[in-house]
C-alpha cells in the first residue's frame, strides 16, 4: 500500500499551501509527465554527422584531440555513413585529407579525390543517406589557408576574386560525384551566388547549398584543424572569418547568402553563438543549421574523462541549447553517440 504524505497547514492565509493553484511542479513529477511536456526534442534525424575522409594510401586512425572520431579511408566512411543511417541519421558532412597540397589546393576537384570518391560509396551503398561536401580550400593548400595568397606591399592576404573560381571547381566536383549539397564555409564575399551560377550552368541544378553563413573567427577549431590537417601556417583567419562580437553583421551576412541562392543557412560555432541562432530563426523563413565544432565536443570528453561531468548528460543538454536557440539542424561530433542512446 502506497502512503502519500500529505503537507500541513496552517490558518494563515498567507503560508496555507491551500492557497497555491498554481504549481509548475506538477508538470516535473515523473519522466512520463516530463516527457510528455516537453517542449523541445532532439532526435537522429536532425544530426549531421561529419567524417575526414583520407586517401586509400593512409591508414584509419584516431585524432588525438577528438576521443572517439577518425580520419578515415573510404571505405570505412561509407561503412560509417551505413551505420549511423541505421542509427537514424540522415545526413553526413564530408571533409577530405589530399595525398598532396598546392598553394591554390588543385586537389580538392581531382575525381578521384577521397571526398569525391567517398561520396560515390556512400551514394552507391547508402542511396538515402543526405551528402554534404564542405567546400574550402583549407585542407588542400601548403599555406593552410581558405584560398588564394597575394603578397600585398608586405603582408600576405587571402584575395576574395582570385578564390572564387576555385571554390566554383571544388564545388562542381563534388556535385559531380553526387553529393546533395555543398557546403561552402571559406567566407569569401561573393561565393555563395558564384557557385550557384555555376552549379546551374552546367546542368546541376538540383543540388543543394548549406552555406555557413555567419562563420566566426573562434578559438573553439583548434581540434579540427588537427583531425583536417588544416592549421594556417602564417597568421590567422581573421581578414575573412567574423568577428565574434557581431551580431547585426551575422544577419547581413545571412541576408546576402539568402540573396544569392542558399538553400540552408548556418551558424558556427553553435555554443557561444547561441543568440545568434536565436536572431536568425526569427529573421530568416529558411532551415538552419549549427554546428557543435570540434572545440565543443572536445572539452565535453576531456571533462568526462576526468569525471568532472556526467559527458552523456551535457551532450543532451547541448544539443538540446541548440535545438531550442532555433537549430532545425546540428552538425555535431557527438551524433552517433547521441543516436545509439536515443534507441
Amino acid at each position: 500500500m502506497t502512503t502519500r504524505i500529505l503537507s500541513s497547514t496552517t490558518s494563515d492565509p498567507l503560508t496555507s499551501s491551500t492557497n497555491l493553484t498554481r504549481r509548475p511542479r506538477r508538470l516535473r513529477r515523473s519522466e512520463g509527465i516530463r516527457t510528455l511536456v516537453r517542449e523541445t526534442v532532439v532526435r537522429p534525424e536532425d544530426l549531421i554527422y561529419p567524417l575526414f575522409v583520407v586517401p586509400q594510401s593512409r591508414a584509419t586512425a584516431p585524432i588525438g584531440s577528438m576521443p572517439g572520431v577518425l580520419q578515415m579511408r573510404v571505405r570505412d566512411a561509407v561503412d560509417a555513413a551505413r551505420r549511423a543511417y541505421d542509427s537514424g541519421i540522415r545526413a553526413v558532412l564530408l571533409f577530405g585529407l589530399p595525398e598532396s597540397k598546392d598553394g591554390i589546393g588543385s586537389s580538392s576537384w581531382d575525381p578521384a579525390g577521397p571526398v569525391q570518391l567517398a561520396i560515390e560509396g556512400i551514394k552507391r551503398h547508402v542511396p538515402d543517406m543526405a551528402v554534404l561536401a564542405d567546400v574550402c580550400l583549407c585542407e588542400y593548400t601548403d599555406h593552410g589557408h581558405c584560398g588564394v595568397i597575394v603578397d600585398r606591399n608586405g603582408v600576405k592576404d587571402v584575395d576574395n576574386d582570385q578564390t572564387l573560381p576555385l571554390l566554383m571547381k571544388q564545388a562542381i566536383s563534388f556535385a559531380a560525384a553526387g553529393a546533395d549539397f555543398v557546403a561552402p564555409s571559406d567566407m569569401m564575399d561573393g561565393r555563395i551566388g558564384a557557385i550557384r551560377r555555376a552549379l546551374d550552368e552546367r546542368g546541376l541544378s538540383e543540388v543543394g547549398i548549406v552555406a555557413y553563413s555567419a562563420k566566426f573567427a573562434s578559438g573553439f577549431y583548434g581540434p579540427f584543424r588537427e583531425a583536417a590537417e588544416s592549421a594556417p601556417q602564417f597568421g590567422d583567419r581573421r581578414t575573412y572569418q567574423m568577428d565574434p562580437a557581431n551580431a547585426r553583421e551575422a544577419l547581413r551576412e545571412v541576408e546576402l547568402d539568402v540573396e544569392e541562392g542558399a538553400d540552408i543557412v548556418m551558424v558556427k560555432p553553435a555554443l557561444s553563438y547561441l543568440d545568434v541562432i536565436r536572431q536568425v530563426r526569427d529573421r530568416f523563413p529558411l532551415p538552419i543549421a549549427a554546428y557543435n565544432v570540434s572545440g565543443e565536443y572536445s572539452m565535453v570528453k576531456a571533462a568526462a574523462e576526468r569525471g568532472w561531468i556526467d559527458g552523456p548528460r551535457v551532450m543532451n543538454e547541448i544539443l538540446t541549447s541548440i535545438k531550442r536557440a532555433g537549430a532545425d539542424l546540428i552538425i555535431t561530433y557527438h551524433a552517433m553517440e547521441f543516436a545509439e542512446s536515443y534507441r
